[in-house]
């Protein structure tokens, strides 16, 4: 049986990163010399291939639009609210008046500023270390790449400032259906605040956090290993029935990190819906029971396992974190730092977390949504409760 390894050059720029399977017999040496000449992004850019990728860019951000799926967009908007003009609260999807501005000059200055060797890792598994170094030192150094060997200028090296405040974007949700069978007209909301780096030793507090607040769309098969006991299938999807989706996410960047939940329900019930995940977010910062803390604990530890059974992701781990922190900890490292921690730790990271300003994206009817003030009122207060409104007409 032959031998199989993964190699894979990354580079730390959006996390933007190329992967490769090839036989380590006889195809290793003729990967990083085919990598070395730069024809994995370049191959000299004739312009019907520049043309046919503004033509794939445009379709990709026409389907952003229209799929019934928001999650990526509303993570682009929360992210935009969160760090107002900055950083990582930059649009991460091409603006769809840059596109015809892509062209040769454009991507060569962009390789040309950020492939630098001090940006780039070369990770393999499953190949002998100093057989990989040996290879590397023959076709890698020295070698000219095809946008030249011109010196790159300052690159933006700013560190993310946290804003806090609100994207919204009003939509007709009631027509993405993709089939006969009309899907609900919803209203997607997500609200955040910022978390820690994954520098920092509150990382994997965090990291268990998210896991036990978990969550989900109302119509999960459920099964083991699905998190039906999570604090958002519990408090929120079990209790309200018209709750489509509630579900924790947890991003975290070299400089800062964001925790959020996303939820969506009918455009009527939207102001019930935000103070339904406010109070959530009020009950992080109080009791965790030692239970729950277990569950979310295995929970976390079972899926950093299962993942790290697939060679791809081990290798991926590997190219990733010797990226971003210069090193990489075993799996049993990581392990113990879950089992060690404690419901005080939980409290503490979501009490230093609730004393920082929100971060909320609106999708949708927004008629009955919540002001900003209002949203950050509930979440300063003792149990989670938006403001009362009162009108004269309806």
């Amino acid at each position: 049986m032959k031998q199989n390894i993964l190699v894979e050059l990354l580079t730390f720029w959006k996390n933007w990163h190329f992967r490769l399977l090839l036989d380590l017999t006889a195809k290793m040496k003729f990967c990083l010399h085919w990598k070395s000449t730069g024809v994995f992004v370049t191959a000299r850019h004739q312009d019907e291939e520049v043309e046919m990728t503004r033509m794939a860019v445009q379709f990709e951000l026409e389907d952003l639009n229209l799929r019934p799926d928001p999650e990526p967009l509303l993570t682009e908007m929360i992210h935009e609210a969160a760090y107002r003009e900055n950083t990582v609260g930059l649009h991460r999807f091409c603006p769809t008046e840059n596109i015809a501005k892509i062209n040769r000059e454009v991507l060569h200055s962009y390789l040309r500023n950020y492939y630098t060797p001090d940006r780039m890792v070369l990770a393999g598994v499953g190949v002998e270390h100093e057989h990989l170094v040996d290879c590397a030192r023959k076709y890698l150094l020295g070698v000219q790449p095809a946008w030249g060997s011109a010196e790159a200028v300052d690159v933006d090296r700013s560190v993310a400032q946290y804003t806090g405040g609100i994207a919204k974007l009003e939509r007709d949700m009631s027509n993405v259906s993709l089939g006969p069978t009309p899907i609900p007209e919803l209203t997607h909301i997500m609200v955040g605040l910022e978390s820690c780096s994954f520098l920092e030793e509150d990382f994997i507090p965090f990291a268990v956090l998210n896991m036990m607040m978990g969550g989900g769309g109302s119509f999960s098969a459920g099964g083991p290993g699905k998190g039906m006991f999570s604090r958002l299938y519990l408090n929120v999807l079990n209790r309200h029935h018209w709750m489509y989706n509630a579900t924790s996410y947890h991003h975290s960047y070299e400089d800062t990190g964001l925790l959020c939940i996303h939820a969506s329900a009918d455009p009527r019930q939207v102001r019930e819906m935000v103070e339904i995940i406010t109070k959530e977010f009020i009950l992080m910062g109080g009791t965790v029971d030692a239970v729950e803390l277990e569950r979310a604990k295995t929970q976390l530890t079972s899926m950093l396992m299962m993942n790290l059974e697939s060679r791809p992701v081990i290798f991926e781990d590997v190219g990733r974190q010797v990226l971003a922190t210069r090193s990489r900890k075993l799996p049993h490292e990581l392990c113990t730092l879950i089992r060690n921690v404690k419901p005080e730790d939980v409290k503490r990271v979501a009490s230093k977390m609730l004393r920082g300003k929100p971060a909320v994206a609106a999708l949708g009817d927004l008629t009955d949504l919540p002001t900003y003030e209002h949203i950050q009122t509930a979440l300063s207060s003792k149990d989670g409760r938006l403001p009362r409104t009162y009108r004269l007409f309806r």
